[in-house]
């Protein structure tokens, strides 16, 4: 199935869902500004390109990455971690854009948690085939604040489970401008992403986006 503007409209306007206590999906949240939330990405990429990293166990992960803000997340031999600086250029992350910080605060907000500031925004490229283990967001210093992911592009099957990686998960089908946000009780709940299909989107192409925002430092 191939994704129109039509077909984004017809999905309905903004709404609403609780997958657990303290987690929700803000259903077409970042549509409308969906445009102008790519140019800004294709900003970040000028200055620090996407790129496949490498798990601490020598794996090269299917999932092209970058960061803004003040902190980036980097895997390599080394293990899991933030770094104010990009390995690839060795100078600071791009600063992280006003529009991108105004949709996390805002879908923040919307999901119950005032005063979210985030100081790290993973940037994610998925391709047909692509996928994100089950795992927990736990490298932050402050786990107090939630995690807000949103999803721009090819349709994805979000995978939410329990605090055990062993639980059952919820399978959630996410598209083109919906938000998911989750903290207190739930901020460690495992989470993944299924092989994406092959699927094409007028605005972004055979490809998703993901911006994952936390308050790291």
């Amino acid at each position: 199935m191939t994704f129109s503007l039509f077909d984004d409209d017809a999905l309905g306007g903004p709404t609403t869902e609780q997958l657990g206590p303290a987690s929700f999906v803000l259903r077409a949240f970042a549509r409308d500004r969906a445009s102008a939330l790519l140019e800004a990405i294709d900003r970040v990429e000028t200055l620090s390109p996407f790129r496949n990293m490498r798990t601490p166990g020598g794996h090269t992960m299917s999932v092209a990455m970058t960061s803004c803000g003040s902190l980036g997340w980097i895997s390599d031999a080394r293990g899991y971690r933030y770094s104010a600086l990009d390995p690839l250029s060795g100078k600071p992350w791009p600063a992280m854009p006003d529009l991108l910080l105004n949709l996390a605060q805002e879908a923040a907000l919307a999901a119950g948690f005032a005063d979210f500031t985030p100081d790290a925004c993973l940037i994610n490229r998925y391709l047909p085939g692509a996928r994100m283990s089950l795992h927990q967001d736990r490298d932050e210093r402050n786990l107090g604040a939630p995690i807000v992911s949103v999803s721009l592009g090819i349709p994805a099957t979000f995978l939410f489970g329990g605090m055990q990686r062993s639980d059952p998960t919820e399978r959630v089908h996410l598209r083109h401008g919906d938000v998911v946000v989750w903290g207190g009780e739930d901020r460690l709940r495992f989470h993944g992403i299924l092989p994406l299909k092959h699927n094409d989107h007028r605005l972004v192409g055979p490809r998703r986006i993901n911006l994952t925002f936390r308050r790291a430092g």
